[in-house]
């Protein structure tokens, strides 16, 4: 037993060496290449900096750390994503009108699946085209504005926010529940709800914004994932493949569709390409209410309910390159993989018409780069 004992403790000393012999060649590397390394500038909300810990115990939670720090375990060559330092709050000013009920006290709305929003008045079909309208082309210049190396996600947030309220819009994220940011930024393994801080885009990159506004009394909810700079084929891939699950899923849509098909739809097109589908998050009903029913789950499903004239809702399909599961930080908000392997998302709002649905959050942007 003490044999074993001795023989344990060694290679526990062994790894902490190889471990500290790999932090002393990150620290003589220039600071081109520190850069990749996302380490966070500190300040305030620098929430991972950890003392290490002492005995035994503490030697194994670090050996742990530090094999998750180590560049052979990274996907895509890139560090792990870590919170960095967010920017202070943004406000909307009061004569933006109206906001919704949970701008000043940041509670959570209650979600009922059971309410379904159909718009049945010429005005509201008006107001919410208008509401998409507005999103698609805030997403469109969010997506232009990212220069590889310099732009930050709170750069983003902070272009995103001036141009919703320039609109006389309100950023529907901010304060939803208390999330700090009127935009959502989700780099990499990132699976949604990333919280913009001053973690810097890099090429190769990809991200998720995910972009609505509140407009008149509608809202307007879009995201898309861009690719930045050269990415590899596989990452490419994903991305395309989860546009592509999307507009199949919007190509089945009309008066009568089970809501459950648009999920078998989306399924299909992953298990064809071999990758994963995450079954946590859901689009919902879009209108006067941020999220309603109906729960719109883009795995395959047995959920009652069918589409109807007039209602609007969002499909939002999130495809991963591994594992479907995924680790909450402590923020409450960020999701990232459990593997750390990358992962695609994207979304429009949509209105069930007479023959179809029209999407309320096509990009301009897009449309100008496919007539080109």
């Amino acid at each position: 037993a003490l044999r074993r004992i001795v023989s344990f403790v060694m290679r526990v000393a062994a790894r902490r060496a190889d471990a500290l012999a790999f932090a002393r060649a990150v620290a003589r590397r220039p600071r081109a290449s520190l850069d990749r390394l996302r380490r966070p500038r500190f300040g305030a909300r620098a929430t991972e900096t950890r003392a290490k810990k002492k005995g035994l115990l503490g030697d194994l939670l670090n050996v742990a750390r530090d094999r998750a720090r180590d560049e052979a375990t990274w996907y895509n060559g890139r560090a792990p994503l870590r919170p960095g330092t967010y920017a202070p709050q943004k406000t909307v000013p009061a004569s933006i009108e109206p906001q919704p009920p949970y701008a000043r006290d940041g509670h959570l709305p209650e979600y009922d699946d059971g309410v379904v929003q159909v718009q049945t008045t010429a005005a509201d079909v008006e107001g919410m085209r208008r509401a998409g309208r507005l999103a698609a082309e805030v997403l469109d210049m969010a997506e232009k504005m990212i220069t590889p190396g310099t732009t930050t996600t709170n750069d983003i947030d902070e272009a995103v926010h001036a141009m919703t309220i320039a609109a006389g819009a309100y950023p529907s994220p901010l304060n939803y529940g208390g999330f700090p940011k009127s935009v959502c930024t989700s780099l990499n393994e990132c699976i949604c709800h990333g919280i913009p801080d001053d973690t810097v885009i890099l090429d190769g990159d990809i991200i998720n914004i995910d972009v609505t506004v509140y407009l008149n009394g509608y809202h307007g909810d879009t995201s898309r994932t861009i690719m930045v700079g050269n990415v590899t084929e596989e990452v490419r891939r994903l991305v395309e493949t989860t546009e592509r699950a999307l507009d199949a899923a919007i190509a089945i849509c009309k008066p009568g569709t089970p809501v459950r098909k648009i999920g078998a739809t989306i399924h299909q097109i992953a298990d064809d390409a071999k990758f994963g589908v995450v079954d946590k998050f859901v689009g919902h009903g879009v209108g006067k209410v941020f999220h309603s029913g109906p729960t719109v789950r883009h795995h395959r499903n047995n959920d009652p309910g069918t589409l109807r004239v007039g209602q609007t809702f969002t499909i939002e399909p999130m495809l991963t390159i591994g594992t479907t599961r995924d680790k909450m930080w402590k923020d409450g908000w960020t999701s990232v993989t459990a593997d750390g392997k990358w992962t695609a998302q994207c979304e429009h709002t949509l209105l069930v018409t007479e023959t179809g649905v029209d999407v309320l959050t096509a990009s301009p942007y897009r449309a100008s780069l496919s007539e080109a």
